[in-house]
């Protein structure tokens, strides 16, 4: 069981070289900061001299290592030039409780794990790698894609002295360089080729969908119109109806009692001559005289 006071902060302290400083590191100080409820992380990055000397080269100077962990949020204090083993007078100058890092063995000269004394001491909590992002992973896709990546620093600007990059390499990047340029021009218009039938395609289908729609409303208004029901026949009908009524005379008035029909009858005469024969009143008699001439 570990203990540790409760009185101020734990003080944790992790290190490393932080070359290219990448997620896989903000998370483990992220670990270490969060080992304890309260704590106080100070983190140790070692110089160039001394990462030259025992692990290798790095991209960055120790001064942008440096700045890179002091805008990290989990990061409390940064302590420069930091050893590359623990002493127990390091670790008391700092007043540190414990040392958080990943439990892989990191050998030196003289030590299979410079962490060793540490972990006998109770005082290392290990921290979890980040898998698939490492700073040896970074270097590793820039060597690998060297021409991709010389060929863009080129294209902005940078010389060829800069990239280290001979007369005929630089050339040779140059022209590749044009050639994508052609090739994305190239692209552009395809694309924009492919856009443009797609335009077309949506506007006839639109177009022909908005004719498919008229049709149907013109054939629907044309059976409104003059379909076997539609209005036309109706239209007619009522036509033809009030010429029939127009063109055919009116029935004669109906024969009252006490009153004489609009057409008076008409009588012949033994002289072959048809007069009116009004009607006499009750009672008497009309007389009818032919003139023969």
């Amino acid at each position: 069981m570990v203990f540790y006071p409760v009185d101020r902060p734990v003080r944790v302290y992790a290190d490393g070289i932080f070359d290219l400083f990448h997620s896989g590191h903000a998370r483990a100080l992220m670990q270490a900061k969060t080992l304890f409820p309260n704590s106080y992380l100070l983190v140790g990055v070692c110089s160039d001299d001394l990462t030259h000397k025992f692990k290798g080269f790095t991209v960055m100077n120790e001064a942008e290592r440096y700045e890179a962990l002091r805008h990290c949020r989990y990061v409390d204090e940064v302590i420069r030039d930091a050893p590359w083993t623990l002493t127990p007078e390091f670790l008391e100058k700092h007043k540190i409780d414990f040392v958080a890092h990943d439990d892989i063995p990191y050998s030196s000269a003289g030590s299979d794990d410079v962490y060793k004394h540490i972990k006998e001491a109770g005082m290392f909590v290990p921290t979890q790698r980040t898998e698939g992002i490492s700073t040896s992973d970074i270097i590793t896709r820039i060597v690998r894609d060297y021409d991709v990546y010389a060929r863009r620093n080129l294209q902005r600007g940078y010389t060829a002295k800069e990239l280290n990059v001979s007369f005929i390499n630089e050339k040779k990047y140059r022209f590749q360089n044009q050639v994508d340029k052609m090739k994305e021009k190239v692209k552009n218009v395809e694309e924009r080729s492919k856009e443009f039938v797609n335009r077309v395609e949506e506007k006839s289908h639109d177009l022909i969908q908005k004719w498919e729609e008229k049709s149907r409303e013109f054939i629907g208004n044309f059976l409104e119109l003059f379909g076997p029901d539609g209005a036309w026949k109706q239209m007619f009908q009522e036509r033809s109806s009030r010429m029939l009524q127009a063109l055919s005379p009116k029935q004669s008035p109906v024969k009252k009692e006490g009153f004489l029909s609009e057409t008076p009858k008409v009588s012949e005469h033994p002289c072959g001559v048809g007069v009116p024969s009004p009607r006499a009143p009750q009672g008497h008699h009309l007389s009818v005289r032919c003139h023969v001439l």
